[in-house]
């Protein structure tokens, strides 16, 4: 039989201390159980030791954690390390722990699929069947961090919200998980050290600056023209690049922190100088970086990473014209790992 219990952890420090004090139980037993749950990362109210037995019991009776499972786990050449985390409800997502030798990252995913429909995106050809609950985002942190604790003897050091699904249209699970990740009651982690990335939603982006969010905003761009970004990329149809850079000028503003173009080069579509001229003009409207990405194939679609010399043309002429560009090679290619391929397939 499904349990139907609500997660205690939809529940805010203020809601379960009033339900609490409903029961006649003190208000400082709310902020045991609090910690419990987002700093101690507790699965089950057995764990809860310092708590009575019968307070236990009670807080048991209505409510579950609907923490996530690891399924399955690959293991790259390279120590990516894929993770398929099992949902309550059966469903699975996809993790990653990415280490390197000044960083241990965690890719988590926002979306069970993905709505979006991006054409050069393994996710992006799967139906979208939900979103996250916060408690779900963070204990895909929790697991990859322990990982990296596991394998490598190392902390957790940056968190990426580049996996499955699109994270502002999963607006405020997405921001409160990193509520959690970086509260003092939580996790602690530094929000300069978390990037969430998006596909280019601008009302979204604008809501993220009036919120004056402290985290980096990273945008999916791999095209600086209207025509060929609409072809890989639908969601530019009603996002156009004019709309995006007014929309991440305003949360620039807003914030003051810089933003980061994440742009694939596939071969023969957007590789050439004129496309990097296209982008060269982009970030002249934006404070932005370049981050280039190697493409990683995948089966449902035709597009292959540019050759090797013409990468290094595209970035050379970026950098002769003052823009901070960063290459940045595949990671867990092997595993169906890197960045597009996520899909479920275990």
């Amino acid at each position: 039989m499904k349990d139907t219990k609500t997660d205690i952890r939809k529940l805010s420090l203020d809601q379960l201390k009033t339900w609490l004090a409903e029961r006649g139980e003190q208000g400082f037993r709310a902020k045991q159980i609090h910690e419990w749950l987002w700093k101690k990362s507790a699965r089950s109210f057995a764990e809860m030791t310092s708590l009575s037995l019968p307070l236990r019991e009670l807080v048991d009776q209505h409510f579950a954690i609907n923490a996530l499972s690891t399924d399955n786990q690959q293991h790259s050449n390279d120590g990516t390390v894929k993770s398929a985390f099992r949902l309550h409800d059966a469903h699975l997502v996809e993790g990653v722990l990415i280490p390197a030798t000044d960083r241990m990252t965690a890719c988590v995913s926002s979306q069970v699929g993905c709505s979006l429909s991006c054409t050069f995106c393994a996710t992006g050809y799967m139906d979208r069947k939900r979103n996250l609950e916060a408690g779900e985002i963070y204990d895909q942190v929790v697991e990859i961090a322990r990982q990296a604790e596991r394998k490598f003897q190392a902390p957790l050091t940056n968190i990426v919200y580049m996996g499955m699904g699109e994270p502002l249209l999963n607006y405020a699970n997405v921001l409160q998980s990193i509520e959690h990740i970086t509260s003092p009651l939580g996790l602690g982690m530094s929000p300069k050290r978390i990037t969430v990335s998006t596909a280019g939603i601008a009302k979204m982006i604008k809501k993220l600056g009036d919120d004056e969010v402290r985290f980096r905003l990273a945008l999916s761009l791999h095209a600086a023209n209207d025509e060929k970004r609409n072809r890989i990329m639908p969601i530019n149809e009603s996002n156009s690049l004019d709309n995006l850079a007014e929309a991440l000028n305003y949360f620039y503003k807003k914030t003051g922190n810089r933003i980061t173009f994440e742009y694939i080069v596939f071969n023969k579509f957007n590789d050439s100088l004129d496309d990097a001229k296209d982008l060269w003009e982009f970030t002249k409207r934006v404070p932005a970086r370049v981050n280039i990405i190697e493409y990683n194939p995948i089966a449902e679609a035709d597009f292959r990473n540019t050759e090797a010399d013409k990468l290094d043309r595209f970035a050379a002429y970026l950098e002769n014209r003052g823009v901070t560009v960063s290459v940045r090679r595949s990671r867990g290619k092997d595993i169906d790992a890197a960045c597009g391929q996520l899909a479920n397939k275990g």
